[in-house]
């Protein structure tokens, strides 16, 4: 051990004095004995010993140290020394790698994109679909054949539709009685040679022959409004029988009623009490008392106006 030590202070000794500054600026000059990981003690003046703490230390005196290979004091004074701010940067500095990235797709029209991606295909699918059923919509309000007015949306979308909206409302046939001419008298009746007879004059009288008046009132005949010849929707139904809405009749329409024919039954109505866009509900008399029943626009397969007494 004594060996060691000794070999130890002359290897300092063969180093050579060396002049320590304090952080103070105060100076002191000494051989090193040995360092330590709190201290490091020098010999000074002969024989007297001194022990320098680390901190207490310039900046330059441990860079001078810890610079100096044969001292091997670095590991002791690293933890004291400042480190410049370009080290530090370069120590902090974060080195950012190129990373895969997805390629961006070539800048397009929107219809070659909603081609290019299943989702944009289903977009497609449900706005196809929308316009064909927008079709059916406008049949059933223009009273157009609704497979007519499919067909041109799906053919022509969007502007096909347009066009049967832009379009009157094709209205259907009244079904208005039509009352034929009388028929001329045969040829060679009795009532026709009497017609033909001349007056026969006596003493400025004549004689002149008179013929039948015709009725009066007529009997109305029965008028059929037949599904698929007739669209039957609330438009048709307040536009073709409003005079059986009102408690109050009309005078054309007192003798006659409505007669239903749906997929429930037949119904002799009176009286249309409400209206609605899928369905109506009537007046009718069963057992003899009155009745409100609903009858769904798309259970009728027939109407008929009839006089009361039909």
């Amino acid at each position: 051990m004594a060996v060691g030590w000794w070999l130890g202070l002359w290897f300092v000794a063969s180093i050579g004095a060396i002049t320590f500054e304090y952080a103070d600026g105060t100076k002191i000059e000494g051989d090193i004995v040995q360092g330590k990981p709190e201290f490091l003690q020098i010999r000074v003046e002969g024989s007297r010993y001194e022990k320098l703490v680390w901190d207490k230390l310039s900046q330059a005196t441990l860079k001078q140290l810890a610079d100096d290979p044969k001292l091997k004091l670095e590991p002791f004074i690293e933890p004291y020394l400042e480190v410049q701010e370009d080290a530090t940067i370069k120590k902090t500095e974060v080195v950012i790698k190129p990373v895969p990235r997805l390629e961006r797709q070539v800048k397009g029209s929107l219809l070659g994109a909603l081609f290019g991606s299943s989702l944009g295909l289903v977009a497609l699918l449900l706005l196809y679909a929308a316009n064909i059923y927008a079709g059916y919509e406008i049949s059933v309000v223009r009273a157009y054949p609704a497979g007519l007015v499919c067909g041109i949306a799906a053919v022509a979308p969007v502007i096909g539709p347009v066009v049967f909206l832009c379009l009157p409302t094709k209205m259907q046939p009244s079904g208005d009685e039509v009352v034929p001419e009388a028929a001329p008298p045969a040829t060679g009746t009795a009532e026709s040679a009497t017609a033909a007879t001349p007056p026969i004059g006596h003493g400025g009288l004549t004689l002149a022959h008179t013929e039948a008046a015709p009725t009066a009132n007529a009997v109305a005949e029965t008028q059929v409004f037949k599904r698929g010849q007739f669209t039957f929707n609330r438009r048709f139904i307040e536009t073709k029988f409003s005079g059986f809405f009102g408690l109050v009749r009309r005078e054309a329409e007192k003798n006659q009623v409505l007669l239903i024919k749906s997929a429930r039954g037949e119904f002799v109505v009176t009286r249309i009490t409400r209206i609605a866009s899928n369905d109506l509900h009537v007046d009718v008399h069963r057992a003899g008392a009155s009745q409100e029943v609903q009858i769904p626009f798309s259970e009728i397969v027939e109407i008929q106006i009839k006089p009361r007494a039909a």
